[in-house]
């Protein structure tokens, strides 16, 4: 019997990176998968590289962004089941821009699939996670939340803006049986952050800040995630967890 043997969980940005890694460890410990992602043949890949591993996994292609496709999104969760035991709010995207040149379109570029992505999906799931009696919403902050570079403006205040909302809805929701929780990984190698992690001068220096010296893993980040969403973490609700090496403590 897995961590999360016979429940449903949905993952946004599934397609790779953090998303996928997430979605693998949660088959692998019982659940009933449905992966979400614009890129299609990727998530398509993933679920079929689960089943064959002997989990159970489904896909929906979507926007996070776009209310009709937050609401099928939904739907391919209830033909599931009519209970999400799991939400995690993945979904996002990297942009750096200098403040001074950023207009009020490029902040929505980036505010939309973080921010209100999390708000969108968060609502249009909250029956079926009501339904569940005891559900877990993992959001994705970031250490970006309360550690700064330059030309990352946008993506910082949509990370801080995903730990308070996350602080605020386990208020909220805990009458109904919904905790709600917040990780803020570091720089984990992925596609999205691999300008950083691959490149030497700047990589040298990311690792000099960190206590531990080297880049997590996005396994490593699903384990956290999936502390968040089991049992384990039955008595935990509006807390972050920061998954960065020590970065965040600036003890070098």
């Amino acid at each position: 019997m897995g961590r999360l043997q016979d429940r449903v969980a949905l993952i946004t940005g599934a397609g790779g990176g953090l998303g996928m890694a997430m979605a693998k460890l949660f088959a692998a410990e019982g659940a009933d998968v449905v992966l979400s992602d614009l890129n299609g043949e990727a998530i398509e890949a993933g679920a079929a590289e689960i089943a064959a591993a002997g989990g159970r996994a489904s896909f929906v292609t979507g926007d996070v962004t776009k209310e009709d496709d937050v609401r099928a999104m939904i739907a391919a969760a209830a033909r599931v089941s009519p209970k999400l035991h799991v939400l995690v709010n993945n979904a996002g995207n990297l942009l750096r821009s200098d403040f001074r040149h950023m207009d009020d379109a490029t902040w929505e570029s980036v505010l939309n699939p973080h921010l209100w992505g999390t708000i969108r999906m968060t609502r249009a799931a909250l029956p079926l996670l009501t339904a569940a009696k005891g559900a877990a919403v993992v959001n994705l902050s970031s250490i970006m939340a309360t550690q700064h570079l330059r030309q990352l403006s946008a993506y910082s205040t949509a990370k801080a803006a995903i730990a308070g909302l996350s602080r605020s809805l386990a208020v909220e929701l805990a009458p109904y049986g919904i905790r709600v929780n917040y990780m803020c990984p570091g720089f984990i190698p992925t596609a999205m952050t691999g300008r950083y992690t691959d490149h030497p001068q700047v990589s040298k220096g990311l690792l000099a800040q960190m206590p531990m010296r080297r880049f997590g893993t996005p396994e490593e980040v699903a384990k956290v995630a999936l502390f968040l969403a089991s049992d384990d973490s039955a008595y935990t609700t509006g807390e972050g967890i920061m998954v960065d090496g020590g970065m965040s403590l600036n003890l070098v």
